[in-house]
C-alpha cells in the first residue's frame, strides 16, 4: 500500500503492526530517489546530479534498529551499490568521519551523534532529497523530539519525509502537521486481523510472585518446541542479575541494556542472531524494531510501562506470518498497571491466574514437559554460549563504553597485564647520617672499646635571659665543677620590700600613724536593721 504513494514522491504517514515490513516500506522509494553512477551509465541520470554529500535520511531511535535498517538497506541496494553509512554513538568517530569523507548516498543514525557531526560540519545535509522517521513514537518517549526538529531546520525545505510507526500519539502527528505537506495517512490492516496485536501470536499471562520468576522462567525455556526467547525487564539491573541467573542455571544467555558498552551490545545480539546464544535477557531498548529470525517466545519477566511497550515487545515474535507465544509475568504490585493495559488493548486477561513454578495449569498451557526442573540439562547444553562471539573493539568514547561488564574489564586487564614489561620492585637502601649502611667505603662503626675509653660529655642546658641576643656566638664553655666557691643565693623581691618607704620622712609618717591608730578605741560596728512595725497602743 505504501510504495505507489511513495514513489511518486508524495509525503506518507505509514502505520502498521510490527513485523509486517515497514522498512523496505519506506526503504525502497528512498534507495529509488538517490542517485548513482549506475543510473549515469544507463541514461536515467545526468553526471552533475552525483554528489558524495547524503541524498537520503534516516533517524532512527536506538542504535540496534540503526544497524539493522542499515543492513536492510544495504542488502536492498546491493545491485545498484548504494553507499549506506550508520551513524551512531558509542563508536569511535573517526570510522565515520572517514566514511562520510569518501562519499555516501543514504546515511542512518541516531538524533545524538547526527547532531553532533553536523555540529561539527563533518556531516552535510543540504542535499537531502529524502526523510524518514522510523518509530517516531519511541523518539517523542526518549526526548529526541527537539533533536529531531533541529536535524528537520538543516534539511532543504523542498524535500519528500516519511513517517513510520506502529502506534501514533497525538504530540507525533503535531510534527508531521508541522513539518510534512499533505501527507497521506496509510493503516495497514489485514482484513480478519481485529484488535492491535499480531492474531498468530498466543498470549499468556500469569499472576507471579517475583522471588518465583527466576524458577518459573526457567522451566518455560525448556517448552517443548521452543526456539530463540527474548526476555524483556524494566531495569537494566534486572536484565543484568537475570541474564546472570540464566546462565548459572545452564542457558546460553546474553544481555542488552543501557549499561553495556556498545561493544558488549552488539556482541549479544550477533551471537544471538547466530544462534549461540538462545536466550536474549534484554530492556526495552531492544523493543523496537530488532528482527530476529527463529523467535518463538517473548517472556514479560515485568510488566511493561503501557500499552504501546507490550505491543513492541510481543511483537519480537509472530513476524512475517510466523507463530509465536507471548508469556507475561505480572507482579501483585503491578495489578494495576496491568489492568490499564488490558483495557486499552481489549485483551482478555483482566485478572490473570495466581501462579507458581509447579503450577499444573502452567506446564499444561505452555507444553512444557512434566517433571521440568529449573536447571537445563547438560545433555540439552549444545549452544556455544556469548564467550565464543567475538568482541569487537569500536574505540567507545567517553566513559559510558568502559562500563561495559565485569568479564569484559577482566579481559582487558589480563591482556594489558600481559603486554606490559614485568615492573623491578624498588631497592630501598638504609643509611646512617647520610651514609649508606653496606657501603664500603663508609667510615667503619667504632667499637666498643673505642666508646669506653671516650666517655661522652653529656650536654649542658644553659638558662639565659629573656633578651638576651647572640648565644649563638658566645664560646663554648667546658663544664666545671666549683666545689671552692658556693653559689650566691637567689634574691627574691617580695611585695612588703617593693612597698617599704623609702626615705626617713615617710617612715616617721607612717610610725605616727601606727601610734596614733592604735590609741584610740575601736568603734562598735553599726548594724543596719529592718525598722520595727508599729505596735498598737495598750
Amino acid at each position: 500500500m505504501t510504495l505507489p504513494v511513495a514513489l511518486s514522491g508524495t509525503d506518507v504517514i505509514g502505520q502498521a503492526k510490527t513485523g509486517t515490513g515497514k522498512t523496505l516500506g519506506f526503504g525502497l522509494p528512498l534507495l529509488e530517489r538517490v542517485t548513482v553512477p549506475v543510473d549515469v551509465e544507463a541514461g536515467r541520470a545526468k553526471p552533475e546530479q552525483l554528489t558524495d554529500t547524503p541524498q537520503a535520511l534516516v533517524v532512527v531511535p536506538t542504535r540496534e534498529l540503526c544497524t539493522q535498517v542499515t543492513n536492510d538497506l544495504l542488502t536492498a541496494g546491493k545491485v545498484r551499490n548504494v553507499r549506506v553509512t550508520a551513524i551512531y554513538g558509542g563508536r569511535a568517530y573517526e570510522p565515520q568521519v572517514e566514511a562520510l569523507k569518501k562519499g555516501v548516498d543514504v546515511v542512518v543514525g541516531t538524533p545524538g551523534r547526527l547532531l553532533d557531526l553536523a555540529g561539527q560540519k563533518k556531516l552535510d545535509l543540504s542535499h537531502v532529497k529524502a526523510l524518514v522517521l522510523d518509530e517516531a513514537d519511541e523518539m517523542l518517549d526518549l526526548g529526541f523530539l527537539p533533536d529531531v526538529e533541529k536535524i528537520i531546520q538543516l534539511l532543504p525545505a523542498k524535500r519528500q519525509t516519511m513517517l513510520f510507526s506502529a502506534t501514533m500519539p497525538g504530540a507525533v502527528i503535531g510534527l508531521a502537521r508541522r513539518y510534512m505537506s499533505q501527507p497521506t495517512h496509510i493503516r495497514a490492516t489485514a482484513p480478519d486481523d481485529q484488535g492491535a496485536t499480531v492474531a498468530n501470536i498466543t498470549q499468556r499471562v500469569y499472576r507471579a510472585h517475583s522471588m518465583d520468576k527466576p524458577e518459573m522462567v526457567s522451566r518455560i525455556l525448556q517448552a517443548d518446541g521452543r526456539g530463540l526467547a527474548m526476555i524483556f525487564c524494566r531495569t537494566k539491573r534486572t536484565a543484568a542479575d537475570i541474564a546472570d541467573q540464566l546462565a548459572q542455571r545452564g542457558f546460553a544467555s546474553g544481555a542488552v541494556h543501557g549499561d553495556l558498552g556498545q561493544g558488549a551490545r552488539e556482541q549479544a545480539l550477533r551471537a544471538f542472531r547466530n544462534g549461540k546464544v538462545d536466550v536474549l535477557v534484554c530492556t526495552d531498548v531492544a523493543a523496537r524494531g530488532i528482527d530476529v529470525e527463529g523467535v518463538t517466545h517473548v517472556i514479560n519477566y515485568q510488566s511493561p510501562e503501557d500499552e504501546k511497550t507490550y505491543l513492541h515487545r510481543i511483537g519480537r515474535t509472530g513476524r512475517a506470518g510466523a507463530t509465536g507465544t507471548a508469556v507475561t509475568l505480572v507482579d501483585w504490585d503491578d495489578i494495576p498497571r496491568w489492568q490499564l493495559i488490558n483495557k486499552a488493548l481489549d485483551l482478555k486477561f483482566p485478572d490473570p491466574a495466581e501462579t507458581y513454578s509447579t503450577s499444573p495449569h502452567l506446564f499444561e498451557e505452555l507444553g512444557i514437559p512434566a517433571g521440568t526442573k529449573g536447571v537445563l540439562p547438560r545433555a540439552e547444553r549444545t549452544r556455544a554460549g556469548l564467550d565464543a562471539e567475538e568482541l569487537e573493539d569500536l574505540g567507545e568514547p567517553g566513559g559510558r563504553g568502559a562500563r561495559s561488564s565485569s568479564r569484559t574489564k577482566a579481559d582487558s586487564s589480563r591482556t594489558k597485564s600481559e603486554e606490559r614489561p614485568a615492573r623491578t620492585p624498588r631497592q630501598r637502601r638504609r643509611t646512617r647520617s647520610g651514609t649508606p649502611l653496606g657501603d664500603e667505603t663508609a667510615a667503619p662503626a667504632p667499637t666498643a672499646e673505642e666508646t669506653a675509653e671516650e666517655p661522652r660529655t653529656p650536654r649542658r642546658r644553659r638558662r639565659t635571659r629573656a633578651g638576651a641576643t647572640e648565644t649563638e656566638a658566645a664560646p663554648a664553655v667546658e663544664a666545671v665543677t666549683t666545689t671552692e666557691e658556693p653559689a650566691k643565693p637567689r634574691r627574691r623581691r617580695t611585695r612588703a620590700s617593693s612597698t617599704a618607704p623609702k626615705t626617713e620622712t615617710e617612715a616617721v609618717a607612717v610610725a605616727v600613724a601606727t601610734e596614733v591608730a592604735a590609741e584610740e578605741p575601736a568603734k562598735p560596728r553599726r548594724r543596719r536593721t529592718r525598722v520595727k512595725a508599729a505596735q498598737p497602743e495598750a
